[in-house]
């Protein structure tokens, strides 16, 4: 461990992470850990960098990098080292006997290659909390296919749940960001343990295990009663769930779109006024009549505004809500009032600023939000003074001759 930062204490101050990893599931997992207050040292190749650098979200920049770079390693420092180089690796070697925590995200046998993987390190460093995170495991038939979130999202069958009539994947790197979420839980763990125990450890897991994870329920239904989803239901035209009866869906209003989450359809039907829907009292009528209860519903919810159908529902504690588009989301009172977003400044290489407005980790401690400690770094800003702190060159050891 090093010395906790000056300041409020988080609660992974004084922590030492080296965050091998690129692009978004493993670098994310070390900012949830950096915004935790541990400071977490970025190891990227000279020039290149992280190639998130300059894989835009949306063609979005900011600076010389990339906003989603930004996004997700904000308060890092970065380490330009050639690992092929001996030099680089044995300055990296020695900054890992260090330190508390190694994160990495490449496919297996990569990091035995350099000689940095789990069981190396833990010769020299026995405290050390080690977590990976792959495409889809260490073994069996998928191991050494690309680890990308579409492709696990549809190994994983996510797509397929999705379908209207079509597989359809979900238009966010959801596998990413789960894995991120579950190495960080796996990693804050074993720190846990190693302080009561002085054990360190290795966590693993995949975007493939956070897809299944995902669909938990869905799979459990499956193992369990296979007959249940043997065959994916056939959804109606409005339905935002292939394993959910009728109301439950996304509807056109006059100015926009409704959501109607689990509800009775006979109580739905009495307050928007459809009498064909208040004679369906058996349960069943919603899974087999799904197409033309939510066609009646849809027929009505068109004659009037999103606010004026939300005024009538929400009086009757109907479960739904409005959709907003991105631009009515971050206009929203709503919004604002749960204070997601942070700005972060930093300097270019080239002495130019550069501000990025992103969002905070998404919890808060004792009643105080977390925000970031600082912008994300330009490449190998701080490879000399991590070198000079925690790293010094080695004098060669000889005999004196005398």
């Amino acid at each position: 461990m090093i010395a906790a930062q000056q300041g409020t204490l988080r609660p992974l101050d004084g922590f030492l992470v080296l965050d091998f990893s690129q692009f978004l599931a493993g670098p994310v997992a070390a900012l949830r850990l950096a915004d935790l207050g541990a400071r977490v040292i970025k190891i990227e190749r000279p020039v290149i960098g992280d190639i998130g650098r300059g894989l835009a979200f949306a063609g979005a920049r900011a600076g010389a990098d990339t906003v989603s770079f930004h996004a997700m390693n904000r308060g890092k420092q970065s380490v330009a080292a050639d690992l092929k180089n001996p030099d680089d690796l044995a300055f990296v070697r020695r900054l890992v006997e260090q330190a508390d925590v190694v994160v990495e995200n490449f496919r297996p046998g990569v990091m035995k290659r350099l000689g940095l993987d789990y069981d190396t390190i833990r010769a020299e460093n026995p405290g050390v909390v080690y977590g990976s995170i792959t495409g889809y495991g260490d073994d069996g038939p998928w191991r050494d296919r690309p680890g990308q979130d579409l492709l696990a999202q549809s190994i994983a069958g996510l797509p397929w749940l999705q379908a209207d009539p079509e597989p359809r994947p979900v238009g966010i790197a959801i596998a990413d960001h789960l894995a991120s979420c579950h190495l960080a839980h796996g990693i804050t763990a074993l720190l846990l343990r190693r302080l009561r125990t002085g054990v360190g450890g290795q966590v693993q897991t995949s975007l493939l295990e956070a897809m299944l994870d995902l669909q938990f329920e869905m799979l459990s239904v499956r193992l369990t009663e296979p007959d249940a989803v043997a065959t994916r239901r056939p959804r109606g035209p409005h339905s935002a769930h292939a394993h959910l009866p009728a109301p439950y869906g996304v509807y056109p209003t006059a100015d926009g779109y409704l959501s109607i989450a689990m509800n009775p359809v006979p109580e739905l039907g009495a307050l928007l006024q459809i009498p064909e829907l208040v004679a369906l009292t058996d349960p069943d009528s919603w899974w087999d009549q799904r197409s033309r209860i939510e066609t009646l519903i849809a027929d009505r919810l068109r004659t009037d505004s999103t606010e004026s159908w939300l005024t009538v529902l929400d009086a009757a504690d109907i479960w739904c809500a409005p959709l907003h588009t991105v631009d009515e989301l971050v206009e929203h009172d709503g919004f604002r009032a749960i204070d997601m977003v942070q700005t972060l400044d930093r300097a270019e290489s080239d002495g130019a600023r550069t501000t990025v407005t992103t969002t905070r980790l998404p919890f808060r401690v004792d009643g105080e939000r977390l925000w970031g400690s600082g912008a994300a770094p330009v490449l190998g800003e701080d490879t000399e003074r991590v070198r000079d702190e925690l790293a010094p060159a080695r004098e060669p050891v000889g005999r004196s001759i005398s």
